[in-house]
């Protein structure tokens, strides 16, 4: 597969008020969420992922998800996508508001069936309604494929796996394919490898990474896809986050760092790092906890002084 030339722009979507918050072990109130939201459509990120419309019972974090989405001031050309894993939750994001939702798959067995309860065959028949409902009402949708580069349960999953279900995502109506190294064991050969076995299935500009930084290899991982023309990529404000079924497993790339790579590499991204690192601050503040992005740390450190 021929080497692309790297993005000189580079779309963000900011997963922190959901994936990030949605293991917090204490309730995060409504307004803080709320707020979070909109704090980060006003430093300029394109897309900020609002709330998910699952049940309160697997998800108690998100059970505001109907207040969260009706409250949150929408600033022009931002989208606010919501994750809707069957078609209840799809019809009740519908009903408040939502303009995009996402569907959520793996690559592993194991980790479908932990995770939501079914076989991947099962989980893309799941999703069938939704694309359906969503073409029908003019909703956009993002598919995730999660643990394409590694599973708590199987181990190493083969990329001809991924792309396979990337596939038939893409081919049920996904506009684009969020690519998910969910407990963060990728490293950038394999990151590269998996991306291009994608690209023979799925068009490389319909493709973003989501790297979780475990082993400290997501800003690897990500300039491992950047060299072959990935331009969007999933990151969380403070590095919030984690995965509930990966022993050890940090949270998402911080979406400072990855701006602060980005803004050396040249490439644009439309985002006011001094704002992202105040916010970085101010809600892990409100968390009771240190924030995970090193560059949020330095820039914070070196206003002080």
């Amino acid at each position: 597969m021929k080497t692309w030339s790297v993005p000189a722009f580079v779309r963000i979507v900011e997963v922190g008020p959901r994936d990030g918050l949605q293991n917090e072990p204490g309730e995060v109130s409504t307004d803080v969420k709320v707020e979070l939201i909109e704090r980060l459509a006003d430093a300029g990120l394109p897309a900020v992922e609002a709330t998910a419309f699952v049940s309160p019972k697997w998800v108690p974090q998100m059970a505001d998800h109907m207040e969260v989405l009706e409250r949150i001031r929408r600033r022009p050309g931002v989208s606010y996508p919501v994750l809707t894993p069957n078609l209840k939750g799809f019809e009740a994001a519908r009903a408040a508001g939502a303009t995009e939702v996402a569907v959520f798959g793996a690559a592993s067995e194991a980790f479908s069936r932990k995770n939501i309860n079914c076989s991947i065959a099962e989980s893309l028949e799941r999703f069938r309604p939704v694309a359906e409902a969503a073409r029908e009402a003019g909703i956009k949708v993002r598919g995730y494929v999660s643990c394409v580069l590694g599973c708590p349960y199987e181990g190493e999953v083969k990329p001809e796996r991924v792309a396979e279900v990337a596939a038939a995502l893409f081919e049920m109506g996904c506009y684009e394919i969020s690519l998910g190294d969910t407990i963060g064991v990728g490293t950038p050969g394999k990151t590269k490898v998996m991306i291009e076995a994608c690209a023979r299935r799925v068009p490389l500009e319909r493709l973003a990474g989501h790297y979780h930084d475990t082993y400290g290899q997501a800003l690897a991982n990500i300039y491992a896809s950047l060299e072959l023309g990935v331009a969007t990529f999933d990151a969380s404000v403070a590095g919030l986050g984690g995965c509930p079924y990966a022993a050890g497993a940090s949270g998402n790339v911080a979406t400072e760092d990855v701006v602060y790579m980005l803004r050396g590499l040249g490439i644009r991204t439309g985002v006011d790092l001094d704002r992202l690192v105040e916010i970085g601050q101010w809600i892990c503040g409100v968390l009771k906890r240190e924030p995970s992005s090193k560059a949020g740390r330095a820039i914070a450190a070196k206003r002080k002084h």
